[in-house]
Formats: structure tokens, C-alpha cells, sequence
């Protein structure tokens, strides 16, 4: 039988988001929009789904002048993502 894929985590920018904070400690709203490739609007939205979800912890501070969002994958997420992969790869190995 196929496991059933997190929905949250079956979205391409989504999924994007959490690879990128797999692999580095934390990263800014700038630099994962310049990897993704993502709207400024798109991604605030999918920031927010991840982190309401408890996938990702968001800091929003000032920086001198200028606002900073700045993302870090929780331990939850980190579940999750392995979850996500070890589902996919049921459907790979059928």
C-alpha cells in the first residue's frame, strides 16, 4: 500500500523552502527567495503555512533600518521532511 504523502510538505516551493533549511542552520527571507525563485508575496504566504504548522520557527526583527525574517526548520520539520522522503521512496520501490 502507498503511504500518504503530507500534504503541507507536497507543494514544490514548500518543499523547496524546507530542503534549503535542511541543509544550512538558518536562512533569510531574501536569500530563500533569491533560491527559490519565489514572489516576495507567495513565499511570505508559504513561510507562514510552514511555521504554523510548527515545520519551521520564523524570527522577524530590525536589522539597523531594515526588517529581517529569518527562518530555521524545527525538529518537527525535520520529522516531517524524513517522513515526506521515506514516502516517496515507498512509491519508487513498489
Amino acid at each position: 500500500m502507498f503511504k500518504d504523502l503530507d500534504p503541507l510538505l507536497h507543494s514544490q516551493l514548500r518543499l523547496a523552502i524546507m530542503s534549503l533549511l535542511l541543509a544550512i542552520d538558518e536562512a533569510d527571507f531574501v536569500f530563500i527567495r533569491e533560491k527559490t525563485g519565489a514572489t516576495a508575496g507567495n513565499l511570505s504566504v508559504q513561510i507562514d503555512k510552514l511555521n504554523e504548522a510548527g515545520y519551521i520557527d520564523v524570527r522577524k526583527f530590525i536589522d539597523g533600518k531594515k526588517p529581517r525574517t529569518v527562518c530555521k526548520i524545527t525538529p518537527h520539520g525535520v520529522d516531517a521532511f524524513d517522513k515526506y522522503v521515506k514516502a516517496l521512496q515507498s512509491y519508487i520501490q513498489k
